[in-house]
């Protein structure tokens, strides 16, 4: 097997091909990682507090506390428009 690679100090020469792979498989991970990692809850506010709140576990200051807290998040301005 012929191998494309070639190194130096801080040079690595490879060829056209094997570089347009990794060009291509680097942008698939970028895609599935951002796809993994994205925010899953995408609830208005007003509905995540409703849902903590029908639990019967938190305080009324706690969940006050809470939506204030996801109000000025950057949840808020990210998901707050976007539901299910």
């Amino acid at each position: 097997m012929v191998s494309y690679i070639t190194k130096s100090k801080s040079v690595i020469t490879l060829s056209k091909e094997k570089y347009l792979r990794l060009k291509q498989e680097a942008e698939a991970y970028r895609i599935m990682v951002a796809k993994v990692f994205e925010l899953p809850l995408r609830d208005q506010v007003d509905a995540v507090i409703a849902d903590f709140k029908a639990t019967d576990l938190y305080t009324k200051e706690f969940l006050m506390d809470l939506k204030d807290g996801l109000n000025k998040s950057s949840y808020s301005k990210k998901y707050a428009n976007k539901t299910h």
